[in-house]
């Protein structure tokens, strides 16, 4: 969405309500500091008229102590105001970050089916800096540049108010040189962001797939996709530099004008007697300390406009909203017994015109295995997502213990279930932390025996540092079946009373398949499970076996029943 900076600022502004005390401490001293400026160049006034200019040198003491105090102060001052501004600012970024992380992670399982990681990475990254320097920074530097202004131009006034006059004349045309850039500027830099999360999904696509762009030998291919999208980038980029590269000598094309003027008149006022040489030196600092945030403003409405687009995209990540949330009032539930029934489910994803799954019914009695089988495509893992609600069905109703699912909340639902999918996911920790996913306050008896359970605890005592090894990135330091066998002992530590598995065995060969069937029964043993296979030989002793084609239930038995 294209939004202004005002809306931009007026989204973003209460987020700083925690630190507005920090922050009016450091607004004080970003306006004593051009105080303390003024004040150092007006000694210089001084020493010009009452020190060199008469020959006079009694005072010099006195100048030179002035010099040094204002410098000691003025460095103490900058010490205090760089440091509780730089924690400020990080802390709002700190904020802003997590609380983005965690909407994200409030967002329903299609958003992210729908997404590029690597966008989303970028947004997390990059974009709420930017924000940063719109709300707080630029906050900061306006109150900065507003009081010189006014401290620098008050004293101009005080000093000529002629030659203040001549020299505002450039002010208006710094106004509109700035609106007339920073409008392109910012679309420029929209597109420079839009092609930094690119740039970071195709990476991020391409990296962790590796060892099939290397099977396939695509490595050419996925470097000019990679170039393709950093040549945009670099195209925006350089449309950007352009704007600010053509701003940066206009202005200063005006400035000096400007002061070329205030210098003609006011050599004409010192030729004439009515300003002293001291007055007329410290007129032109005080000119030069008046333009700087002049011409800041121009840059600085530049640097907003650009990070605005930075903060556009924050934004319509966090109008999101998910598409499964919990109820009003969720209905109280504590342990369940394990009743799952399913009445009359149908679904369709959105964006999708055919259902996946078409007015599906069966029941589960509380430690009864039910399966379901059927070829790839047939609605199987959707039904797993239903179960889990990751999506709602559109019509139909999925119930446990008799209650439906969208009357509880997903904290109490998901409690009650424990869930081995079909890839099977694991974090770049040790192996422990990756059993106690499954229950964090486990003790370790617990690890320990859930993986004995699994069948995990002999391969994870011969790793390098037993339970302590770290397995890599989505586990890359183990093989299929010892993935596979971690994650049934993170369902054996978890202890619910639902147990999901969808395509258990796939991806491993008859040896390790065989060895993680054996812990998934002892992980199936008193517990209602919903098996998801395409293979018959992998559910025989399931209580009840369902055969899905299509989205639609076209057989149900026994394993018996249904080979006749």
């Amino acid at each position: 969405p294209a939004l202004s900076v005002r809306q931009v600022f007026a989204r973003f502004w209460p987020l700083t309500r925690p630190f507005r005390l920090r922050l009016a401490v450091c607004l004080l001293f970003v306006g004593v500091g051009p105080a303390m400026d003024a004040a150092g160049i007006w000694i210089f006034k001084i020493l010009v008229d009452d020190v060199l200019t008469p020959r006079d040198f009694s005072l010099f003491p006195l100048v030179a102590a002035a010099y040094v105090g204002i410098a000691v102060a003025g460095g103490l001052l900058s010490f205090v105001d760089d440091y509780l501004c730089t924690w400020v600012g990080e802390r709002f970024v700190l904020s802003l970050r997590t609380n983005l992380f965690a909407h994200l992670h409030r967002m329903s399982l299609g958003f992210f089916e729908r997404r590029q990681l690597g966008d989303l990475m970028s947004r997390l990254s990059s974009d709420v800096n930017a924000i940063e320097q719109l709300v707080l920074s630029g906050v900061m530097q306006v109150i900065a540049h507003g009081v010189k202004i006014l401290i620098f131009g008050g004293l101009l006034f005080y000093l000529n108010w002629k030659l203040a006059l001549a020299s505002l004349i450039a002010a208006p045309l710094f106004a509109l040189a700035s609106r007339y850039f920073s409008r392109r500027i910012k679309a420029a830099s929209r597109e420079k962001r839009r092609r930094t999360g690119t740039i970071a999904a195709v990476a991020e696509e391409s990296l962790s797939n590796a060892a099939l762009v290397q099977a396939y030998d695509r490595q050419a291919s996925e470097t000019k996709r990679f170039h393709a999208e950093n040549l945009g980038a670099f195209a925006a980029q350089m449309v950007a530099t352009r704007l600010r590269a053509t701003f940066g000598p206009f202005i200063d094309l005006l400035e000096t004008a400007a002061v070329l003027l205030v210098i003609g008149i006011g050599i004409w006022q010192l030729a004439a007697g009515s300003m002293t040489l001291g007055g007329l030196l410290v007129f032109m600092a005080y000119l030069a300390q008046l333009y700087g945030p002049i011409r800041a403003f121009g840059g600085l409405a530049n640097t907003a406009y650009a990070a605005s687009a930075g903060a556009e995209r924050i934004i319509e990540v966090l109008d999101e909203k998910p598409s499964v949330v919990d109820p009003v009032n969720p209905r109280p539930f504590g342990r369940a017994h394990g009743a799952l029934s399913v009445d009359d489910l149908t679904f369709t994803y959105p964006g999708v015109d055919a259902p996946s799954l078409r007015d599906v019914r069966f029941t589960i009695a509380p430690g009864q295995k039910l399966a379901v089988v059927g070829a790839s495509g047939a609605g199987k893992t959707t039904l797993t997502k239903l179960l889990l609600r990751f999506y709602d069905p559109d019509r139909g109703r999925v119930t446990l213990d008799g209650v439906d699912l969208r009357e509880l909340s997903l904290a109490d639902l998901r409690r009650n279930l424990a869930a081995v999918l079909q890839e099977t996911l694991v974090f770049d920790g040790t192996v422990r932390d990756n059993i106690l996913w499954g229950r964090p306050e486990a003790r370790e008896r617990d690890v320990v025996a859930a993986a004995i359970a699994a069948d995990a605890h002999d391969f994870i005592s011969a790793l390098p540092d037993g339970y302590d090894t770290r397995i890599g990135q989505r586990g890359r330091m183990l093989s299929g079946g010892q993935r596979q066998r971690l994650a049934i002992a993170r369902a054996m530590i978890r202890n619910a009373p639902v147990l999901l598995l969808d395509e258990p065995t796939t991806g491993l060969d008859a040896g390790s398949a065989e060895r993680v069937l054996t812990p998934l029964r002892r992980l199936m043993a008193g517990r209602t499970s919903l098996i998801i296979s395409h293979n018959l030989l992998t559910v025989t002793d399931a209580d009840q076996i369902l055969y899905l084609e299509k989205g639609r239930v076209t057989a149900a038995g026994t394993h018996v029943q249904l080979l006749s």
